[in-house]
């Protein structure tokens, strides 16, 4: 009946994936996003004049916390003891809009790519709650999975 999913038992309930005959290897993922924002609102954040403070600084660190924290909020993923987690940002002047990259790695059983999914998506908001008071119109999007490697599955390289 459910061959082939496998966060489902025989009887269709949800499980957390058994994971403990795989062997440990190493794995990394990279994810993107983007905010979209008002031209003055990116030129606020880059000269380090937004009112609640250092922008990036806070964003990097929301980032890396939602990484860390993600077997809490997504169901059925494992908790996992990272290797390394980094949120840098792009900005793009001109565009009105910056480009989030997370880079999460581990030597485990099981892949990383939601825990890079999730530090985008999260740095992303937190851009969004720092700006807000200037610029409630901004975008959080285009969260992607861009690499994956290790694992049985392989390589995965988005095609863009």
């Amino acid at each position: 009946m459910n061959e082939g999913l496998t966060h489902l038992d025989e009887n269709g309930k949800a499980i957390m994936v058994d994971v403990g005959e795989k062997n440990a290897t190493g794995r990394l993922a990279i994810a993107r996003g983007e905010v979209r924002m008002k031209e003055s609102t990116l030129k606020l954040i880059m000269s380090g004049e937004m009112a609640k403070g250092d922008v990036w600084a806070v964003a990097r660190v929301a980032g890396i916390m939602a990484a860390k924290k993600t077997p809490d909020l997504i169901p059925l993923c494992h908790p996992l003891l990272l290797s390394s987690v980094s949120v840098d940002f792009t900005p793009h002047p001109g565009q009105g809009r910056v480009e989030i990259e997370a880079r999460v790695r581990v030597t485990g059983q099981t892949g990383v790519e939601m825990e890079a999914l999730m530090a985008v998506a999260v740095a992303g908001l937190a851009i969004y709650d720092m700006c807000k008071a200037v610029d409630k119109e901004m975008v959080v999007s285009e969260i992607r999975l861009m690499e994956k490697h290790g694992g049985k599955s392989g390589t995965f390289l988005r095609q863009e």
